[in-house]
């Protein structure tokens, strides 16, 4: 069994009230969720603690759980959600950000399916290869370095693993063979997970590096990573992403 579960706060710093932001007629949040339900995972539920956000969102025919406005993280509001609908510890709750309109539908399921399928792990999430030297010398892309078994071993926003040899001679190229990839914010918990996660203390790294899923790992947590391929679709965090999406949206739309 698995549940798709999409945190929606309403405060944010460069776009205020971001989920219920327009896009072609209905709030962004709710464009998530249909794109979520397209996944064939059938339950989809938004988690908030804003009344505007879940008002739009039953109109739409969402489902709603109202949680608790001082949450440290999405991971805490996810795990109120657990609580309230005293899921089994073995369900798979997936979080899916509610500011990402063109997530996509297969990426939602085949991480479910990859938690499922791997009962060492507690978490899933994904990855794809960075080309791209910018992108791995940003420290606000987050990288992650897998094990043989497609584990992480460790996530942080500096460029791991750092190739020494190589990076001497230029640091603007990044050499053939590289295992360098870039981490997808997409999870799938096991529910019981979930439920022990506010209780865990949070290490230095997850401090330092501004990564909760450190925590997981720091208390001898798996994390499964699928290595999916292209590049999965942006999030919309600034007002010119939301014009890109808008206009994606409406071409969608004008092509029907």
């Amino acid at each position: 069994m698995a549940i798709i579960v999409i945190p929606a706060r309403h405060s944010s710093t460069r776009l205020p009230g971001k989920p219920l932001l327009d896009i072609a007629g209905k709030p962004m949040v709710v464009r998530v969720a249909e794109q979520a339900r397209l996944s064939g995972i059938a339950r989809v539920v938004i988690a908030t603690d804003h009344k505007g956000i879940a008002h739009a969102s039953l109109a739409h025919g969402v489902e709603v759980i109202m949680t608790r406005a001082d949450h440290a993280t999405g991971t805490d509001r996810l795990a109120e959600v657990v609580m309230q609908l005293a899921l089994p510890d073995d369900e798979v709750v997936v979080n899916v950000q509610g500011d990402e309109p063109l997530i996509e539908p297969e990426l939602v399921r085949a991480v479910a399916d990859l938690l499922q399928a791997k009962p060492a792990a507690s978490i899933a999430t994904a990855c794809h290869a960075i080309s791209d030297t910018e992108e791995a010398f940003n420290s606000n892309v987050v990288k992650v370095v897998l094990d043989r078994d497609g584990m992480a071993l460790y996530f942080s926003r500096s460029t791991i693993p750092h190739a020494r040899d190589a990076l001497v001679q230029s640091a603007k190229l990044i050499p053939a063979g590289l295992p360098i990839y870039r981490h997808v914010g997409l999870y799938a918990y096991r529910a019981g997970f979930l439920r022990r996660f506010p209780k865990l203390e949070a290490p230095a790294i997850e401090r330092f590096e501004a990564l909760e899923q450190l925590r997981a790992l720091w208390h001898g947590y798996k994390i499964a990573v699928l290595v999916a391929a292209g590049h999965p679709a942006p999030g919309v965090d600034t007002a010119e992403d939301l014009a890109r999406v808008r206009a994606l949206f409406d071409r969608s739309a004008k092509s029907l």
